[in-house]
C-alpha cells in the first residue's frame, strides 16, 4: 500500500516534465497525456498526484498495526503545496523547471521520511 503515494510523487515528477513541454510538445503533434488533457486537467492532475499521497501513507496507521511515526511524511506538505501554487500559476520554462527539481526533492524528502516512520513504527 505504501507504494502508492510513493509512485504517484514519482509520476508527478514526469507530469511537471511534460507540462513544461505542453507547447512544443503540441506543435510537434507529440501526444502526450499533458497535450491530451490539456493545460488544466494537467495541473489537477497533478495537484492529485502530490495531495493523495498524503491520507494514503497515513492509512497504515490509522487502520492497522503502525503508529503514529507514519505521519512525519506530512512535514512535506508545505512544499507540494507550493509546487501545487507553482504550476497553476506559471507556464514558463524556468519556473517550471525549478518546479521539476523541487518535485524531485519532495519525492526524496517524503520517501526519506516515510521510511523514518516505517522503522520507528516497528
Amino acid at each position: 500500500m505504501l507504494s502508492v503515494p510513493v509512485g504517484l510523487i514519482a509520476a508527478a515528477v514526469l507530469v511537471v516534465n511534460n507540462t513544461r513541454d505542453i507547447d512544443t510538445d503540441r506543435r510537434a503533434n507529440k501526444r502526450t497525456l499533458a497535450v491530451r488533457l490539456g493545460r488544466e486537467r494537467t495541473r489537477l492532475m497533478y495537484a492529485a498526484m502530490l495531495l493523495i499521497p498524503y491520507p494514503v501513507a497515513l492509512l497504515p496507521w490509522l487502520l492497522g498495526p503502525l503508529r503514529a511515526w507514519l505521519a512525519l511524511p506530512l512535514l512535506t506538505l508545505p512544499l507540494a503545496l507550493r509546487l501545487i501554487a507553482v504550476l497553476r500559476t506559471h507556464t514558463d520554462g524556468p519556473s517550471l523547471n525549478g518546479a521539476l527539481a523541487r518535485t524531485g526533492q519532495l519525492q526524496l524528502a517524503f520517501c526519506v521520511l516515510l521510511s523514518a516512520g516505517l522503522l520507528l513504527s516497528r
